[in-house]
């Protein structure tokens, strides 16, 4: 069932996926690890999954969906031209 759903996303959604699911990695691991400006409470760590993973996510969702329009367009117009 996974794999049906992830065969329907499209690249920039797995991207996304991806970045995000990277940063909230990081971001465990820096707390984990320990720092003395974010002490490791459940709170701390839904909030540094929530933005970490939200902000990368969406962001690396942006840019392969621009680069996928942009490519969309560039063969369209060439396959116009020629």
């Amino acid at each position: 069932m996974v794999k049906d759903i992830w065969k329907r996303l499209s690249g920039p959604v797995k991207i996304g996926i991806f970045f995000g699911g990277l940063a909230i990695v990081m971001a465990v691991v820096g707390l984990i690890k320990g720092s003395a400006t974010a002490p490791l409470t459940a709170r701390s760590l839904i909030m540094a999954i929530l933005i970490s993973g939200g902000t990368w996510g969406l962001v690396s969702w942006a840019i392969a969906a621009t680069v996928a329009q942009v490519e969309e367009d560039v063969a369209s117009r060439e396959s116009k031209d020629g």
